[in-house]
């Protein structure tokens, strides 16, 4: 049996699953914490990552692995290798005013057409341009820019020569500084960020590796286009994924370039497209909430379910950390419609599912906009665990929403590109039997998300 392994190193906690190489059957995994915070030191998720592959019995047997992380954020190096600073993680939204002026430089139009997106603060490049203007000295000392998953599989290749770091198109297309249409970079982005031009990864094919001591390491992923593999989605599927952020992303065979930045036009991980909205606000909301009301998340969902649909007119805009979609970094949550006749923990507990899920259907229909086919919709990700998430999500997208078993779908996506590599064949491995939930959907409850966020962005 030729064994895989697939490493999801997210923003909370990296996760290694072993699978068989031919059948995709789990044979072994593992997992352990990152640190909190929004700008970390690398050697915590390698420490991390050792200890997952400690707890996964080790790599014995495995002959080629894929690593998959967060996307964006920023990992500097010197001469020598060494991490200039701590990395800035994708979240990290100190750099949204340099967001701001990049693009008031060139204009969202200009950036669109040249590398598929609008820069927000979640973008390398503007984390660069933070880094130039607030830490020169740093900014001097950066010989070399890479990515979470980049830096990863560089450590675990065993090399120390900057130019051996390597990437994969759909993490290089979060950037700011690669474009997905012509598959290359765009150094001067790149220097106009950081008034400099320090060594990038290389870029490999969707099936590429680099080999050390007869161990394939795969191209990697970012952590949305590993979970598509992960599911084998195809065109017309879309993907929502609740996790510490919250996305909506569908394989699509046309790059996008969409010059309001609502849809960021990233590449996938086989050579397609992924068009992707991000949310800041997504399972958290459902972690707040839950210790606000003192309960467990079981209790949230029942609470929720207990609610009529629309809560009763109680609206939750979940904007509690910021927010990406709509790019309101300063942006802060609020209440509305909230009376003697709401103030009940079954209405709250309603409108947090509501609203986080009212913001992630306008992220849906800002890709039908951008003329994507929606011919299935894929709820993944930790908040697709609560129930009420699940059965509340067709009435707020207004179409039925097919859930697969629960799964590790980014460690699972880097495993079968490991697969891939190893092999040279895409592996027809299945994600498993999905469950479809399906209800009228509530045009009233839409609506009025619509104007309570409307209501919140004009005082920002």
């Amino acid at each position: 049996m030729k064994l895989v392994a697939g490493v999801d190193s997210s923003t909370q906690s990296v996760k290694v699953v072993i699978r068989d190489a031919e059948t995709g059957a789990l044979v072994r995994e593992g997992r352990a914490a990152h640190p909190d915070g929004t700008e970390v030191d690398p050697a915590a998720w390698e420490t991390a990552l050792n200890e997952a592959v400690r707890q996964a019995g080790g790599l014995d047997g495995v002959a080629a692995l894929g690593v998959a992380g967060q996307q964006h954020g920023m990992v500097c190096l010197d001469d020598d290798g060494r991490v200039v600073r701590p990395a800035l993680l994708w979240n990290d939204t100190r750099s949204a005013a340099a967001a701001a002026d990049l693009v008031s430089e060139l204009g969202a139009g200009t950036w669109a057409e040249q590398i598929g997106s609008v820069p927000v603060a979640s973008f390398t490049v503007t984390k660069l341009r933070w880094l130039a203007e607030h830490e020169p000295d740093n900014a001097r000392r950066t010989s070399a820019v890479c990515l979470p998953h980049d830096w990863l599989t560089w450590r675990l290749s065993g090399s120390t020569a900057l130019d051996q770091i390597t990437t994969d198109r759909s993490d290089a297309s979060g950037t700011g500084y690669w474009s997905p249409r012509d598959d290359a970079y765009k150094m001067d982005l790149l220097e106009r960020a950081m008034g400099a031009r320090p060594l990038v990864p290389t870029v490999l094919a969707p099936r590429g590796g680099v080999e050390r001591d007869g161990l394939l390491l795969a191209a990697g992923a970012g952590d949305n286009a590993g979970a598509a593999l992960g599911l084998g989605a195809r065109p017309g599927d879309v993907v929502v994924s609740i996790g510490t952020s919250g996305t909506v992303f569908g394989v699509s065979t046309v790059a996008a370039a969409d010059p309001s930045g609502i849809v960021a036009g990233f590449a996938d991980a086989t050579g397609h497209f992924l068009p992707l909205v991000c949310t800041l606000n997504a399972a958290r909301v459902l972690d707040a909430t839950a210790a606000l009301l003192g309960v467990d998340h079981a209790e949230l969902a029942r609470l929720a379910l207990s609610a009529p649909s629309g809560s009763d007119g109680l609206v939750l805009v979940p904007y509690l950390e910021g927010e990406r979609t709509p790019n309101k970094p300063d942006a802060t949550g609020s209440l509305h419609g909230f009376t003697l006749a709401t103030s009940t923990a079954a209405h709250l507990a309603r409108a947090a599912v509501e609203g986080l899920l009212c913001g992630l259907a306008d992220g849906l229909d800002a890709l039908v906009a951008q003329g994507l086919a929606v011919e299935r919709v894929l709820l993944i990700g930790g908040g697709a665990r609560n129930p009420a998430v699940r059965e509340i999500a067709p009435i707020v997208f207004g179409r039925p929403v097919a859930v697969p078993p629960a799964g590790e779908y980014v460690a699972d996506g880097a495993a079968r590109q490991a697969a891939w590599a190893l092999t040279g064949d895409f592996p027809a491995w299945s994600a498993g039997e999905v469950v479809t939930f399906d209800a009228p959907a509530d045009l009233a409850l839409r609506a009025r998300y619509a104007q309570a966020r409307d209501h919140t962005l004009e005082r920002i």
